[in-house]
């Protein structure tokens, strides 16, 4: 099968084309699982698919714009067939996945983990510093969710109190510049980063952990002084 080669720091990295798939796959088996549970829509089941595939392409497909290349989803025969099997089978799956209740999270989790230590690589490879290169494997591995919730007319988890799904992609991907940046091997890098983004989301969920939430300033906590104006000649 095809893989693609991408010049890093530490030397040349060969990305296997199946990795790539199967971050698409899963997402796709996640997104679609998750939109087969609005029965209140009333979605057919092309409209299921479409949400599947577009949450498993969604990160490839930011993370390659971003880089101003083609999309790889766009460069291989593989992509669309992959997807949409994925999510054929996620919404055969998906009374299974909802009686297990953490089995989406745990997707989601696995999926962000793999759309960010791809998104970060590619991102190094192509020379791009590192704070730039975790910026682009973050937006890579929400972007599916972000395409999902905004098809579904959802409020956008990424944005809502609870979700730490930015959090856990930016320390997984920090993790893996900082251990690039240390001569690890971008192998082992990018499973780590995997490992420590899934960790975070998972842990994040189990222990509810949230961020501040935005509050207003109550009313009368800002006041506004008027200077009295100068009478003027003639007063």
């Amino acid at each position: 099968m095809a893989c693609y080669e991408w010049v890093v720091t530490a030397g040349l990295f060969t990305i296997p084309l199946w990795i790539d798939l199967l971050a698409v796959g899963i997402g796709s088996v996640q997104g679609a699982a998750f939109a087969a549970q609005f029965r209140d829509r009333r979605l057919d089941l092309l409209g299921v698919a479409i949400i599947g595939i577009a949450t498993g392409f969604g990160g490839g497909l930011i993370r390659d714009i971003l880089l101003g290349q083609v999309p790889l989803a766009l460069r291989s025969n593989w992509y669309l067939p992959v997807a949409v099997a994925a999510a054929l089978l996620g919404m055969l799956l998906q009374r299974l996945v909802h009686r297990l209740g953490v089995t989406i999270n745990i997707l989601d989790a696995v999926t962000i983990g793999m759309f960010g230590a791809i998104g970060t690589t590619k991102a190094l490879a192509l020379g791009l510093p590192v704070v730039p290169a975790v910026f682009v494997g973050s937006v890579a591995a929400v972007g599916g969710s972000i395409l999902r919730d905004l098809l579904l007319n959802l409020p956008i988890a990424i944005m809502q109190v609870g979700s730490l799904y930015a959090v856990a992609a930016i320390v997984g991907t920090s993790t893996l510049v900082v251990l690039d940046a240390l001569g690890v091997d971008v192998l082992i890098a990018g499973i780590v980063c995997v490992v420590v983004t899934f960790g975070v989301r998972v842990l994040a969920v189990a222990f509810h952990w949230t961020l501040p939430e935005q509050r207003h300033l109550p009313t009368g906590a800002i006041r506004i002084v008027r200077r009295p104006r100068r009478p003027g000649p003639g007063r």
